[in-house]
């Protein structure tokens, strides 16, 4: 801020999370990515798996009851207007990701997509320790990797304290971050995705700054109570509010990647542990969304046969957007992902092993809710719902 930005374009490559709440029968949002977002690629394949699958069980009628997905194609196309905003013939577009990836195929489709529909376009890949002794800014502060000018940063890693385990590291990303290239995302759209943004944004008043009236209210029809725990009135009755009905709600602090949320009588615990110290500020407080149960096979290794469990759905949506502070260059809405868990497991994260990939299947609803068939059985009446 101190030396003026050099390049106020921002790339998002963004994942909405939400689920079906059964109580009010709404969908309602968990949270908005807006870093390191996966699975647009796995999703893509899955999705065509399972239409396979229907296929050999004798049901190819039903088969387009699973929706096209286009996530994967529309990740690319935004990391492609970036490039081209970027405007510099022979730039690369850097994928930063982790030392060890585990999640190497769905990176990996990115860049095959983005050669399918710019073969021009080349990807290079680079961890932070690679950086370290590779990545210098040159002329107009443009960022220069291997000999490499780089058009557009994309980050699979960057999100968990981990990720920075010397004072090296944060020095890398804010040389990133000074430089020229357009990044997925810039420092601001990083720390817009904290779970403290997502519960600022339900205060009355702060949507209506950003968006019109009938835009205001179909977002906060998705939003659940989402309150502060600063130190203050506000957040002193957030707190009691937890403490006498904890199983109500979800305690998150300002962390990405699966496994760091509080539950239950932990949430208990923690706020009586906390209650009087600024700790606290590093958590929000979240009502919790019941979502719809319904049986399911999870298919897991090392558990055999698929297993047939009580689960409940998330579902993804991507979406890029490129714009700065005066202009939206694109915005556009390309695809989604399913995931499931059992219903008994807090925590939904496929990598952190608590969930697994699905995909979802559209059925005629009744206007009541009291049933559903099937799209193929003839003259339905009533909503196209997510099953």
């Amino acid at each position: 801020m101190d030396e003026g930005l050099c390049q106020a374009p921002s790339l998002g490559l963004l994942r909405s999370d939400y689920m079906f709440d059964a109580p009010t029968r709404t969908v309602k949002q968990v949270e908005n990515n807006t870093i390191a977002c996966s699975f647009a690629a796995v999703s893509s394949v899955l999705n065509d798996c399972h239409r396979y699958g229907l296929t050999v069980l004798g049901h190819l009628d039903k088969t387009d009851q699973i929706p096209a997905n286009t996530s994967l194609e529309g990740i690319a196309t935004g990391m492609i207007h970036a490039w081209d905003k970027y405007n510099v013939a022979g730039a690369v577009i850097l994928f930063v990701v982790e030392d060890r990836t585990i999640n190497i195929c769905d990176q990996r489709f990115h860049e095959f997509q983005v050669y399918r529909q710019r073969p021009g376009i080349r990807v290079i890949r680079r961890s932070f320790a690679q950086l370290l002794s590779q990545a210098s800014l040159g002329e107009s502060r443009a960022l220069i990797v291997d000999g490499h000018e780089v058009a557009v940063v994309y980050y699979r890693v960057g999100y968990s304290p981990d990720h920075y385990p010397s004072e090296r590291e944060w020095q890398l990303r804010l040389l990133i971050e000074r430089s020229r290239a357009i990044k997925s995302p810039s420092i601001q759209l990083h720390l817009a995705g904290t779970k403290k943004v997502q519960q600022e944004l339900c205060r009355p008043g702060v949507l209506e700054r950003y968006l019109r009236d009938q835009e205001v209210t179909l977002c906060r029809s998705l939003f659940v109570g989402l309150y502060s725990l600063d130190m203050d009135e506000d957040g002193d009755a957030a707190v009691e509010m937890a403490l006498a009905a904890p199983h109500r709600y979800v305690l998150k602090p300002q962390r990405e990647g699966g496994g760091n949320n509080i539950y239950g009588e932990e949430i208990a615990h923690t706020l009586a542990r906390l209650r009087d110290s600024a700790e606290r500020t590093a958590f929000i407080l979240m009502e919790l969304i019941e979502p719809h149960v319904q049986p399911n096979y999870l298919l897991r290794p090392g558990h055999g046969s698929p297993e047939l469990v009580q689960a409940v759905g998330e579902l993804g949506i991507f979406g890029y957007i490129l714009g700065d502070g005066e202009q939206t260059y694109c915005n556009e809405c390309c695809g989604f992902t399913l995931r499931s868990k059992p219903s008994s497991v807090q925590e939904g994260g496929i990598i952190a092993g608590f969930g697994a990939m699905d995909s979802p299947f559209l059925v005629y609803w009744d206007e009541d809710g009291s049933g559903a068939a099937s799209s193929g059985d003839g003259d339905q009446r009533g909503n196209t719902q997510l099953s």
